[in-house]
């Protein structure tokens, strides 16, 4: 045994599905409160991903908009956050933090990835536990024709460690279960995302249970020059749809909304987080 097998057969619901729908639906406003412990996990994504103020960022899969407050401090007044989120609940938390917090520059887009209207060219995309997204080939598409070229793209979120952990990943597998559809591509999340940026790189954190990529889009047409978004659209409108470090020594490719984990086992794989995950270095968009 090295890896729980929770690919559900084809043409089957994953087993998954019910416990995300929960976690994301009637939960929602309980999720910064059950991931609160890997708070310092998003920071560090967010700070890998170069972008400096006045550029648009794309928050892919914001959820309550916990990433999207600090890429706003990244791009400051200037510039802009588009968040893409496809759960109402989660999308209604996100833009009471967003009036609370007064931030003008941040909207939200309500839709699936794959279907966002996206109304910007943007600088950059984050990506952060979002494994179902990075695991769908149409939503990147959608979401990388929006990005100029060159555009930096940063993901982050959970994997399976190395086989002989199978602790670990009996551990991983419980934590993030209540937040993905399935563990398709689990060993090595990035695999779609890979094939559309150059440059990439990857960082493995947590004992081998987490991961942090960068790298540039390629696009082979020239998109739209950027500007700030317009208000956010609801459902039933029509749909619109996060340069500064770098991330330190990576790992080439031959080694979700996904699991952030229950707050007792999220505990236990930040404190390895904390141990692995060193600054990045600055790096030039």
């Amino acid at each position: 045994m090295s890896k729980p097998d929770t690919t559900a057969p084809a043409g089957q619901r994953p087993a998954g599905s019910a416990a995300r729908k929960s976690a994301y639906s009637e939960h929602a406003r309980s999720y910064e409160q059950r991931t609160g412990a890997f708070q310092r996990y998003r920071q560090t994504i967010v700070e890998a991903l170069p972008v400096s103020e006045g550029q648009v960022v794309l928050d892919v899969g914001c959820g309550t908009g916990l990433c999207s407050g600090l890429l706003q401090q990244k791009v400051g007044s200037s510039g802009s956050v588009v968040g893409i989120e496809e759960s109402p609940e989660m999308a209604a938390v996100a833009r009471e933090r967003i009036a609370a917090e007064g931030w003008p520059n941040v909207t939200i887009v309500e839709s699936p990835a794959e279907q966002a209207e996206i109304a910007v060219t943007a600088d950059a995309a984050l990506f952060c536990a979002v494994h179902d997204i990075l695991q769908s080939p149409d939503a990147l598409r959608n979401i990388f024709s929006r990005l100029r070229p060159g555009a930096w793209v940063a993901a982050g979120g959970g994997k399976w460690a190395p086989a002989p952990l199978m602790a670990l990943n009996l551990q991983v597998r419980m934590m993030h279960a209540p937040f993905v559809r399935s563990f398709s591509g689990f060993d090595r999340p990035w695999h779609h995302l890979e094939q559309m940026i150059d440059g990439i790189e990857i960082r493995e954190v947590a004992l081998g249970s987490g991961y942090i990529v960068t790298g540039q889009a390629a696009h082979s047409e020239p998109a739209a020059p950027s500007r700030r978004p317009g208000p956010s659209r609801r459902p039933g409108q029509s749909r619109q749809a996060a340069p500064a470090q770098r991330p330190g020594p990576s790992r080439r490719a031959a080694q979700s909304r996904q699991a952030v984990p229950s707050q007792q086992a999220g505990l236990a794989q930040q404190a390895a987080l904390s141990r692995q995950a060193g600054r990045p270095r600055r790096r030039a968009p």
